[in-house]
């Protein structure tokens, strides 16, 4: 409303200030004026009444002292001489009112008479009766004779002379009015237009806006205020970007974490949370029938229970968790406000695959330990056995020796595994691509397990569907996965049984199936048959007797890997097992290996 802005306020403020001085003094001007014509009047009469005193008591002649006196007198005013003995002449005059004092005799009134009596002056006004006429009456009494001199001044003059004044006072005073509303309107509006100018960029500073400039329109206080806000705004938009640049960097840096990072205050509202932290929020209402809804950015009764300690004891607490079968250890630190703790900042980290290593590294050691303890006994002693000649015969020294050299080579190839899955393990593995006929690849591994299977009364089928004939592959890496995968289903399949190889040479890929129809793997053991030194013999014997390391199905994995393909198992107990690898083909490896 114009009423509530500045300008309005500003304007009426000068209008109210100059209408109350101009009131002031027109109540002033009135009073010195009236005052001032009353007392004008009154000198002019007084001075009247003189010179007709001074004519009556110099001349005696009745007619020369009316002529005389009409000469002196204002025409407009009446004079009264009265003697003594009750003469009294009138003079004319052309006020109305005053003719009617014609028949009054100032003998009839005592303060006229007290004139003569007490040779006193007297000044009075008089009111007439029928419409409130004002008359001025001056008494003068004769000095040599006895009597008064009366001089009767109607106020109608001077009334009107005090109306005409009164309304010049009035139009100036509105003229007055007038010119100082157009010169309050014309000053608020240089005054407020800046203002409305800064407070129209103040909005939009508020609204993001930081580069807006106000013109300077001037060198005075307002002309600096504008530049003032100038600078204001450079200054604002350089810390807003500075502080967006910091927001999105420490965004990035917390998204980016691989620990969960969340933030939040004393009453445990949610500030800052990355991901991974999200991620085990989830987990933890999944766990206790939580919906995602029902929290709100809102802090679990168990991490509330963490902040409230850490508030209290203002130190960082340490908890491990245990979620949907994973492991968190949580670190939550006090945030300061100066002294004043404002809330806390929670680092939790899955401590799942850590504890699996550990875990491992462990059963690493424990699993070496327990293969090459049994070499190492027999070793010993069979040894001992020759040493102390035992063995008799020769036969029983070259069995117990033949023995020791089994043993040995287990040890050799459990070393020589063990190097090669560290070596995969570390990224060290390198493959020596070569293009080769498949053909003739499966068929030489195929004659190489023929023999195994007759001995051991197990048919072995070979299937091949070969649309492409030539593959580029590692062929010395993905033999050894064949000689595993074979080995392994003969070694687990029972006399009578069979093992089938389907091999599929396609132009994009390199397919192979190794099916058993042996004793099986439990479901609780598959997800686990590619780890280090797993077996689950607990279900699966085999069938020659002989101890694997458990590290030929890692290995397999690994070298798969390598070729960018994939390796899975599928199997049901005292049904059978099926594992099958698939390896992709590059045309560019194979036409780069055929120009070698």
């Amino acid at each position: 409303m114009f009423w509530r802005s500045v300008v309005g306020k500003l304007a009426i403020t000068i209008l109210l200030l100059v209408s109350f001085v101009l009131f002031i003094l027109t109540i002033l001007l009135l009073e010195f004026f009236e005052g001032f014509h009353v007392q004008e009047a009154e000198k002019a009469m007084v001075q009247t009444a003189t010179k007709i005193s001074l004519l009556v008591e110099e001349h005696d002649e009745i007619p020369l002292i009316m002529e005389m006196t009409e000469r002196v007198k204002d025409p407009t005013s009446r004079v009264i001489i009265y003697f003594a003995d009750g003469t009294m002449w009138a003079s004319n005059t052309t006020n109305e009112h005053l003719t009617e004092l014609g028949n009054i005799s100032p003998k009839n009134n005592a303060a006229f008479m007290k004139v003569i009596t007490d040779r006193e002056p007297f000044n009075e006004k008089i009111t007439l009766n029928d419409d409130d006429t004002e008359i001025m009456v001056i008494g003068k009494p004769l000095n040599k004779k006895d009597g008064a001199i009366f001089v009767f001044q109607s106020l109608d003059v001077i009334n009107q002379t005090k109306a005409e004044t009164t309304k010049i006072i009035f139009v100036a005073a509105a003229i007055a009015i007038v010119l100082t509303t157009i010169f309050a309107f014309f000053l608020s509006t240089r005054i407020t237009a800046p203002l409305i100018q800064m407070r129209e960029a103040a909005i939009d500073l508020a609204k993001g806006e930081f580069n807006t400039k106000l013109p300077v329109v001037s060198h005075d206080e307002i002309g600096e205020l504008a530049i003032a806000f100038n600078r204001m705004g450079r200054q604002l938009n350089f810390h807003i970007n500075a502080l967006r640049q910091e927001k999105e960097q420490l965004t990035s840096i917390v998204n980016s974490m691989a620990d969960g990072v969340i933030t939040f205050t004393r009453e445990g509202h949610i500030i800052v949370i990355n991901p991974p932290a999200e991620q085990f929020i989830q987990d933890w209402n999944f766990e206790n029938n939580i919906r995602f809804d029902e929290y709100e950015n809102q802090l679990p009764d168990e991490l509330m229970q963490i902040l409230q300690q850490v508030i209290k004891e203002e130190k960082e607490v340490l908890q491990e968790l245990n979620l949907q079968g994973r492991d968190w250890v949580m670190i939550m630190t006090p945030l300061y406000d100066n002294s004043y703790i404002r809330g806390a900042v929670a680092v939790i980290r899955d401590m799942t695959e850590e504890r699996q290593l550990d875990k491992l590294r462990k059963d690493f050691i424990s699993n070496v330990s327990h293969e090459l303890r049994t070499p190492i006994a027999l070793m010993q002693g069979y040894s001992e056995a020759i040493v102390d000649d035992i063995a008799e015969s020769v036969e029983d020294k070259n069995e117990l020796a033949k023995i020791i050299h089994e043993e040995s080579l287990r040890m050799g190839r459990l070393v020589n595994e063990l190097l090669d899955i560290g070596r995969m393990e570390a990224g060290h593995i390198e493959l020596n691509l070569e293009t080769i006929e498949v053909e003739q690849f499966i068929q030489r591994i195929y004659k190489k397990f023929i023999g195994m299977a007759e001995e051991n009364n197990i048919e072995l089928k070979l299937t091949k569907e070969m649309e492409n004939k030539l593959i580029t592959i590692d062929s010395d890496r993905i033999e050894q996965v064949f000689t595993n995968l074979i080995d392994n289903a003969l070694g687990h399949t029972r006399p009578s049984g069979y093992v089938h190889i389907f091999v599929r040479s396609m132009q994009d890929y390199f397919y192979v199936e190794v099916e058993d129809n042996g004793t099986g793997i439990p479901e609780e053991d598959l997800s686990f048959i590619f780890e280090r030194f797993y077996k689950a013999d607990k279900s699966r014997t085999r069938t020659d007797k002989k101890k694997g390391t458990g590290l030929g199905l890692a290995i397999a994995k690994h070298i798969i890997s390598a070729h960018d393909g994939i390796i899975s198992v599928k199997s049901r107990v005292n049904e059978g097992t099926t594992f099958s690898f698939k390896v992709p083909q590059n045309q560019g490896k194979l036409a780069k290996n055929n120009d070698n």
